[in-house]
């Protein structure tokens, strides 16, 4: 009895992990963002900054209130969908963020459509002829575009596709979207630099799950009875290998967390980064914060459900 609730045990643990992981991530990010150099009432002000004028404002954003309590409050009001009022455009950041946010999961959405299976289906072929030419072609592949951050890809992408060949845009705002090749023209160069990074890291995690699960006796027994190559990956070895590999695609799609960040800014593309990154300029804490946030939940979502589907699909568990 005890051993069949063992995987509910530690979905119940890991769950709770994240809930106290995202409690201190929020305690960060609202004192990182409240270190930022500057003061944001004189920012606001501008020239118009007297010491008078900076004190009333700074009274009425709550700024003289101890940092405890601005964070106890914030996150009050975060988890009753209360994201504050920015201080840059006197709206609601929930309304700020509304429309960049369906832009960053429209593009999200787009890449993973794209990478998935392309990764998919390399790192399973791969794995089936290990060691041949194609299988060391597309781990020098992988390879190389794993060592190369992303701010790189996306230059290098730009100099090739925009500069050299002029094929496609440099910039994905500001393009006229009138019809379906427009619109795939505006997409394709984030598209493209989000996709090379999140599949090397998927292509590389789905071939090692796979290549484990051909080496286990069962597998080999399939092969030795006369099973085909394909026939063995498929109905086989392939099955069982699908939690590693579900595994494997939550994890390599985390790292769109961080990669939308720098492709946005580098593309103007308008998304929620983008707006995170101009809020900085401005030190619009309110907005900072939410944006950084979202960032987190969803980085920190996609690493749980990763856990969940490796506790989930261990058989020895089950």
């Amino acid at each position: 009895m005890t051993r069949s609730l063992l995987p509910y045990i530690l979905v119940a643990q890991r769950l709770g992990i994240a809930f106290v992981t995202l409690i201190i991530v929020s305690f960060a990010v609202f004192f990182a963002t409240a270190m930022l150099p500057g003061d944001v009432a004189e920012i606001l002000l501008g020239q118009a900054a007297t010491p008078e004028a900076v004190a009333g404002l700074r009274e009425a954003m709550g700024l003289n209130e101890p940092a405890l309590s601005r964070f106890v409050h914030w996150l009050l009001g975060l988890a009753q969908g209360d994201m504050g009022t920015s201080y840059v455009n006197n709206m609601e950041v929930a309304e700020l963020i509304g429309g960049r946010l369906l832009n960053s999961l429209r593009l999200a959405g787009v890449v993973t459509l794209v990478s998935v299976p392309v990764a998919l289906t390399l790192g399973i072929c791969a794995a089936m002829w290990r060691g041949s030419i194609f299988d060391r072609l597309v781990s020098l592949l992988t390879i190389s575009v794993v060592s190369v951050p992303e701010f790189m890809v996306a230059t290098l992408a730009v100099l090739v596709f925009a500069v050299w060949l002029g094929w496609l845009p440099a910039l994905s705002y500001g393009v006229e979207l009138d019809s379906w090749s427009a619109m795939l023209r505006a997409y394709a160069m984030p598209v493209i630099s989000l996709s090379l990074v999140v599949s090397a890291q998927m292509i590389r995690m789905s071939r090692a799950a796979v290549i484990e699960t051909i080496n286990t006796p069962y597998v080999e027994m399939a092969l030795l009875k006369g099973a085909s190559l394909s026939r063995m990956v498929l109905r086989h070895a392939l099955p069982n290998a699908l939690g590693p590999i579900a595994n494997a695609v939550a994890l390599s799609l985390s790292y769109l967390v961080g990669g939308v960040i720098i492709v946005e800014t580098i593309f103007n593309y308008p998304g929620v980064a983008k707006l995170m990154v101009d809020a900085v300029s401005t030190r619009d804490l309110p907005l900072i914060q939410s944006c950084a946030m979202i960032f987190c939940v969803s980085y920190l979502s996609l690493i749980t459900l990763a856990d969940l589907i490796a506790i989930l699909s261990n058989p020895r568990l089950r």
